[in-house]
This record gives C-alpha cells, sequence and structure tokens, in this order.
C-alpha cells in the first residue's frame, strides 16, 4: 500500500502543470548554448534527450489525467507536441558528417562529428559536376576592331548586342573568376565563341572584331548544386542532385551541398554535408498536427466569441 501511495505521488507529480512549466523552462535555457554556437551535438546529448523524454510523458500523463475535460483542439494539439517530442527523441540517434569534394574524386569515408574521426560511409560516392547560376550581371563590353575602338556596349548577362551584321551573345559569368563567354552569330547561325579573360576564340581568321570586359559588377549567386553518384561493388545504387534547400536521398541519408570553394590552386571543390535524421517526418507530422490543433482552437474561441 505504502509502494502504491507513493507511485500515485509520483504521477500526480509528473502530471503536473507545475512540472510542465519548469521544463519548458529548463529545456529553453538548455538549448540556448546550442542555438548560439550552432553546436548541434547538445541536442543529441543525454541530458537534452532525457528533458525531451520526461517533457513527453509530462504531457501524456497530464492528457490522460484530464481526458474528459479538455477540448478536441486542445487534444489534437497535445498528440501534435507529443509526436513531435518523439521525432526529436529518435532524431538523437541521428548524425551529421561533412567531406570536401574535388569534381571527379571518390570517397567512401566521411568525417562524423558526433565521433569526432572519419567512419565509412556505406557506399563510394563520386562528385560529378559542380553548377552554379548567377542573376543577370551588368557588364561593359568593349568592341575592337584592329587596335580601334570600334564600340561600347553596356548590358546584362543573358542579353546580346548587334554590330554590323553580327549578333554577340553575353553568356554568363564564371564561378570565381571575369570570364565571360561570348557567343558570336551571322544571319542566326553559331560561327564562334569569345573569352573575356584570355581573348581565347575560334571564330574564323577573317572576323574583324575582338572584344573585351570594360566593366562589371559583381554577380549574386542565385542556385549552386552538385550531381552525386553513389556505388558498391555491384555498380551504381544512387544518383541524384544535391544541393543546400534540395537534398539528394539515399538509405535514410540526406545529402545537402552546404558550399562550392576554391582552394589556393583556383581548383573548386564541393562541400558535402551528411545528415541522419530518423525522426525527420515524425517531428514534421508533429507540426502539422499542432498547426491543425491550433486552427480548431482559435476557430472554437472565435465561434465561442460570435
Amino acid at each position: 500500500m505504502i509502494f502504491v501511495e507513493k507511485m500515485k505521488k509520483v504521477v500526480k507529480i509528473l502530471a503536473s502543470t507545475e512540472l510542465a512549466v519548469a521544463l519548458f523552462l529548463v529545456i529553453s535555457l538548455v538549448a540556448i548554448p546550442g542555438t548560439i554556437s550552432n553546436n548541434r551535438t547538445i541536442y543529441s546529448s543525454p541530458l537534452f534527450t532525457s528533458l525531451l523524454a520526461l517533457f513527453g510523458v509530462n504531457l501524456l500523463l497530464c492528457t490522460q489525467r484530464r481526458f474528459t475535460s479538455i477540448s478536441k483542439a486542445v487534444l489534437v494539439l497535445h498528440a501534435g507536441v507529443i509526436i513531435t517530442l518523439m521525432g526529436c527523441i529518435l532524431a538523437s540517434f541521428g548524425y551529421v558528417a561533412t567531406v570536401n569534394l574535388y569534381e571527379g574524386t571518390k570517397i567512401d569515408h566521411v568525417y562524423r562529428w558526433d565521433q569526432k574521426n572519419d567512419a565509412p560511409l556505406g557506399a563510394e560516392m563520386l562528385l560529378k559536376k559542380i553548377h552554379w547560376e548567377f542573376y543577370p550581371m551588368p557588364v561593359k563590353i568593349g568592341v575592337l576592331k584592329g587596335q580601334n575602338k570600334e564600340n561600347l556596349f553596356e548590358l546584362k548577362t543573358g542579353q546580346s548586342f548587334d554590330i554590323s551584321e553580327y549578333r554577340v551573345l553575353v553568356g554568363p559569368v564564371e564561378y570565381g573568376s571575369e570570364n565571360l563567354s561570348l557567343s558570336v552569330f551571322k544571319r542566326d547561325r553559331l560561327i564562334g565563341t569569345f573569352n573575356t579573360l584570355t581573348a581565347a576564340t575560334d571564330l574564323p581568321a577573317d572576323f574583324p572584331y575582338s572584344f573585351k570586359l570594360v566593366a562589371f559588377k559583381a554577380p549574386r549567386l542565385k542556385r549552386q548544386w552538385v550531381d552525386l553518384q553513389l556505388s558498391n561493388a555491384n555498380g551504381t545504387v544512387a544518383a541524384g542532385t544535391a544541393e543546400v534547400n534540395g537534398p539528394f536521398q539515399w538509405g535514410g541519408l540526406y545529402f545537402f551541398n552546404t558550399q562550392i570553394e576554391r582552394d589556393r590552386d583556383g581548383v573548386q571543390y564541393a562541400g558535402i554535408q551528411i545528415v541522419k535524421d530518423p525522426g525527420r517526418w515524425l517531428v514534421f507530422s508533429g507540426m502539422v498536427i499542432v498547426a491543425i490543433g491550433a486552427f480548431l482552437a482559435t476557430f472554437r474561441r472565435w465561434y465561442g466569441f460570435r
């Protein structure tokens, strides 16, 4: 009997509103350092996971004790929060890994931040191609005929200008350089290209003009992404594109392209972040249910007021 009474007291404390408020404050305080330092390890620590689990138990017991007196809208809200907490707890069993790759190179190990060392990826990853896209950039293109200045055109990349019987299309800027590729057409037929950085050209020998990039504004990056391919001893197992907000998925892993940079020799490489998050869909589902519950509760209050 004494044991039963003690258990009732424990359950009463676990189901109390006071404990819910205290846990909410403690969880918020513990989460602050991770938010400021952008260090995710705090969210997978035993302390933080235990606090979330205790908060979930508190909410579950609180809901069970007051089930008949709680409105359906609030029950939906509680269900959404509990599902979200379950997803957060599951997420603590995931990890974040990173690796830098040059175009055309492969790796089969990545750096696990939770383990602080390299770990097998489970497949061989090839970075097939690096892509980038810029917003149209204002440029000034000088046209020379021999040693004489023939004309100066001010326009944006992606646009074209006419000179004599030719039309010149200004291509996009090359990432990390001041190079523009100009495509020259004669009667809508491509006759060659001109590189403004090196003056390399495949235009006909009798083409009378040359070009110079006189001025430009720094380009603004619109989008960047990479083509990835995963393979094992049996061949290719998956292939696709990865970008910042559009991950490539395989085997429960999410591959994000976090950066594109150049090394000291000017060679491009891409930063790839690999995330394993087993609670991802539970969190998203819980948040949707919370939103539905909040809408129902708001509508109920508004309708009751009316």
